[in-house]
């Protein structure tokens, strides 16, 4: 085979007509196994149906991998954050790029196939933050098609041409948020793919009331639906304050779900219930917010389910698929499933009853001084593995990496001091440790067949505090400023100044940027990582953008008293101050390395295999400091030749692990930031690896790009 004539320099990207997109492909069974044929697909998001992350091709293996060359590239024209796992059937790529286009390469050379543009149906321009693709095709083998989600639709495109297919909903499209039981159609998006079960798509979502679908894969009609916000007389509906499900929100499982397809079991992983931070309005449990369910894949029905936290105050929601593998325990082979967290923890059941491979132990955790809060007194701890992180923030973890750093971190933590991983929030600021973002993240683990699971961790700190809605002697703020504070503060900061490096930006100079339609229609329709706040009403949104907006509308600043007492009555009394990373002055993670790592942990006897710094600032290891680990997104790929494959650092680098050691055998620059999962797949007897690198994390610089690699060819 000869490689494409741009990879005789190592990114002299080509940029073929047009640009690629986001999608959902739900496929028939990869060629697991198949390692000595001359095409193995990886046809379901995470490679397989059960989101192992593990591939059997072992052409490049521990001896000839420092080989690896580029074998060639694709730039997709765009820029942000491009976290696609790509899709790769029969010889073609899938790929979903930032703006949710959907295109068909060539997966030997890069060669555009066919791309399609959202921009051109009812749906009009995507967002960015699409993971990836559902295939599905027929067990006759006629029929096929894609699924892809762009802003609050559902489409289906036939694989081959990549056109809508017109018996699919309306024209090809569904609306995502119809179906829900709930009066109206809410916005719902879609940034994590689907599962296909038999003929049956099975959806979560972010935005909404919380429920999990079946969908039939040629109309796009519901099959089945399960209630995460329960109904009365539904499991569950005792958790909450009464009728709860009329108003509540935030549910909706975004991280994905996995299937056990010879039984006939999904699993899902589930968000917390909004707000996030404040739990008032929501007294209770809280079923089945951030909850690992086991459900009927063609009925929907309950098996069994497992609450990993308990009434979620601090945004812990389940950030990955669950990981279906099989260990030996006890001496017996057992089917499992194991589920990461924020937290760092690994939870790991049997798959079919639910029981815990080790005991999950109930343990007090601190009260809230929030008025009209009721944090749950405990929160479930598993006894093994030992977690992945480091719990708490002491004095030991302050960071050395200067004597200023050493000096900020030492004084701060003494002000604001870390309370373990379920501080209460409170007005009062502290250091949050472990970390919003993880732990693990949205790039989950991938399993081998031993019943080894590899994965990522972050151990970033942030900062904690709430804010109240209403001035310290107790008169209420002006209505458009209060309701900034509950809607909006969280992302954009309760000065409005943002918060850059997380991707959330300033509303100080808007009006500069933006016309009050155009932010309007943004709020209404979300945009980027911004959901839909499509249930506020006009008046509380004029209201908000006027504040914004520094004006004074007829409904944007009266005070809390001129308000419906109904309306009052629904607003929480605090407020997030907002999501901020805690750095040193240098802009590094305040805390002592390691800032990113990954790891090897044995199911088998939950016991750590090794642990590895992951990424580095090449600045600080040649100030002599060993390599520190960097924040991480996206996750590793295992396979048969003794290889874990893993980008996502802050560095722009791919590198190849000893899966057996953790030691490093391969690395290669990237163009852009690696934050996505790699593919691994084989097509004419030659295996490949590919990785969507966009950067746009980390305050690092964004872009568009695909890169495969290979072994030289002949």
């Amino acid at each position: 085979m000869t490689l494409h004539p741009d990879s005789r320099a190592l990114f002299g990207f080509t940029r073929f007509a047009g640009y690629g997109l986001g999608l959902l492909l739900l496929a028939s069974p990869a060629a697991h196994g198949a390692t000595a044929t001359a095409n193995a697909d990886w046809s379901a998001y995470l490679g397989d149906k059960q989101r192992s992350l593990y591939s059997p091709l072992k052409q490049i293996d521990r001896q000839n991998v420092a080989q690896l060359k580029v074998a060639w590239t694709y730039d997709t024209g765009e820029k942000g954050e491009y976290q696609a796992n790509n899709l790769i059937i029969g010889g073609v790529l899938y790929t979903p790029t930032q703006s949710r286009r959907v295109v068909a390469l060539d997966a030997a050379t890069g060669r555009e196939l066919w791309q399609w543009d959202p921009a051109k149906t009812r749906a009009g321009t995507g967002g960015k933050r699409q993971r990836g693709l559902v295939y599905w095709k027929s067990e006759s083998g006629d029929e096929a098609r894609l699924f892809t989600a762009v802003g609050n639709f559902l489409f289906a495109l036939d694989p081959k041409t990549g056109r809508l297919i017109p018996g699919f909903g309306e024209n090809g499209s569904i609306q995502i948020g119809s179906g829900l039981d709930t009066e109206g159609t809410p916005k719902v998006g879609l940034n994590t793919p689907g599962v296909i079960h038999r003929d049956t798509l099975i959806i979560g979502g972010f935005g909404g009331p919380g429920a999990v679908r079946g969908l039939d894969v040629r109309t796009g009609a519901r099959r089945w639906i399960f209630h995460l916000i329960p109904r009365p007389g539904e499991v569950g509906y005792d958790t909450w304050p009464a009728d709860a499900y009329k108003t509540a929100t935030g549910l909706m499982p975004w991280s994905g779900q996995s299937l056990d397809e010879k039984r006939g079991i999904v699993y899902v992983a589930t968000k917390t219930a909004e707000p996030d931070f404040y739990g008032g309005a929501r007294h209770g449990q809280n079923l089945f917010a951030n909850c690992l369910v086991a459900l009927d894949a063609t009925t929907g029905r309950r098996l069994w389910h497992f609450q990993i936290v308990h009434h979620d105050l601090l945004d812990k929601d389940l950030p990955c698929a669950p990981v279906l593998l099989t260990v030996t325990h006890g001496g017996k082979k057992i089917d499992a499933v194991a589920q990461g967290t924020k937290h760092g923890n690994l939870y790991v059941f049997d798959r079919v009853t639910g029981r815990p491979l080790w005991p999950i132990e109930e343990k007090p955790v601190p009260a809230s001084e929030l008025k009209g809060e009721q944090a749950w007194p405990t929160q479930p701890f598993p006894t093994k593995p030992a977690p992945l992180m480091r719990q708490r923030y002491t004095e030991d973890d302050v960071s050395e990496i200067s004597p200023e750093a050493l000096a900020l971190t030492r004084d701060r933590i003494r002000l604001s001091p870390n309370f373990g991983p379920f501080p209460a929030p409170s007005l009062k600021e502290t250091i949050m440790f472990p970390g919003f973002d993880g732990g693990m993240e949205w790039g989950g683990g991938a399993a081998d067949p031993d019943g080894i699971y590899y994965v990522n961790i972050n151990e970033i700190p942030w900062i904690l505090q709430m804010v109240e809605t209403r001035r310290a002697d107790g008169s209420p703020l002006p209505r458009g400023e209060r309701d900034y504070l509950i809607h909006c503060a969280a992302c954009h900061g309760v000065d409005r100044a943002g918060f850059p490096v997380a991707g959330f930006p300033s509303l100080l100079d808007v009006s500069s940027r933006k016309t009050p339609e155009e932010v309007t229609k943004i709020t209404k329709q979300g945009f980027g990582r911004m959901p839909a706040f499509d249930r506020i009403p006009d008046s509380q949104r004029e209201a908000i953008l006027a504040y914004v907006f520094g004006k004074t509308a007829a409904t944007g600043n009266r005070p809390d008293e001129a308000e419906p007492t109904a309306t009052k009555s629904k607003e929480p009394a605090y407020a997030f101050g907002g999501f901020r990373r805690w750095t040193d002055q240098a802009g590094y993670p305040a805390i002592k390395p390691p800032w990113g790592t990954l790891n090897a942990v044995d199911l088998n006897t939950g016991e750590l295999k090794w642990k590895v710094p992951l990424g580095e600032y090449r600045e600080l290891t040649a100030r002599g400091i060993p390599p520190t680990g960097t924040e991480n997104y996206g996750g590793p790929v295992v396979t048969a030749g003794g290889l874990i494959f893993i980008a996502a650092t802050a560095d722009e680098t791919i590198r190849a692990f000893d899966k057996e050691s953790g030691k490093i055998l391969w690395q290669a620059p990237l163009p852009f930031g690696g934050n996505a999962t790699p593919s691994v797949y084989m097509v004419n007897g030659r295996q490949y690896l590919v990785i969507s690198a966009g950067g746009g994390k980390s305050g690092r610089p964004s872009g568009g790009s695909l890169v495969a690699f290979a072994l030289p060819g002949s």
